[in-house]
């Protein structure tokens, strides 16, 4: 007889709610939930503020671009740059570049788009940096964890993100290193490490 059985025989409905209970929580205790992480493609919107304010100041301050109109409107992730010539406009970029790089912005996730002529003789550049994990880099993320990761390790995608799981961390250890030397051509973090 099982104790939940005995002790309805012996102690009435109040003693087997108990034993039902210690059984509960003790199923509860013993669930095993396996080792993951999510992979994020994530920005810093207050470094890339902070970026784009360095380069800003910069601009005004250097000798050639002086009389060059040249401006960086920035409206939350997308940017605008403005110059006199596609010369300068080269110059204006690498400013830019210099200032995200130094405020930990990875250029994986900058997409710039065609170069266009402007009013008043200028020319003009959007400039998007990306954040998000798109589902074809989903696929492109699950297939390479399939082909060229530990074997027990699985991938899921959750709408921007990717779930990472596996039964030991060094195996989901291995699948960041994988992925850091992949060029997946988008930044990616890693969080959410679970145990």
């Amino acid at each position: 007889m099982c104790a939940c059985t005995a002790s309805l025989a012996t102690g009435g409905p109040q003693r087997s709610a108990h034993v039902l209970g210690t059984h509960l929580r003790f199923g509860i205790a013993t669930l095993f939930v396996m080792p993951s992480f999510d992979i994020v493609s994530e920005v810093d919107r207050q470094e890339v503020r902070n970026a784009i304010d360095q380069a800003q100041r910069e601009i005004g301050n250097r000798f050639d671009f002086k009389n060059t109109n040249s401006s960086i409107e920035q409206n939350d992730l997308v940017l605008t740059l403005r110059t006199v010539s596609e010369d300068r406009l080269a110059a204006l970029r690498v400013v830019v570049e210099e200032k995200l790089v130094k405020r930990g912005i990875s250029l994986k996730g900058v997409d710039y788009g065609t170069i266009e002529e402007a009013t008043q003789n200028t020319v003009r550049q959007l400039v998007t940096i990306k954040v998000g994990i798109s589902s074809d880099k989903a696929r492109e993320i699950n297939r390479t964890i399939k082909e060229k990761g530990p074997k027990g390790v699985s991938s899921q995608t959750q709408g921007e993100t990717v779930r990472v799981t596996g039964k030991k961390r060094d195996d989901l250890q291995a699948v960041m290193t994988l992925l850091k030397g992949a060029d997946l051509e988008i930044p990616l973090q890693f969080n959410n490490m679970r145990d």
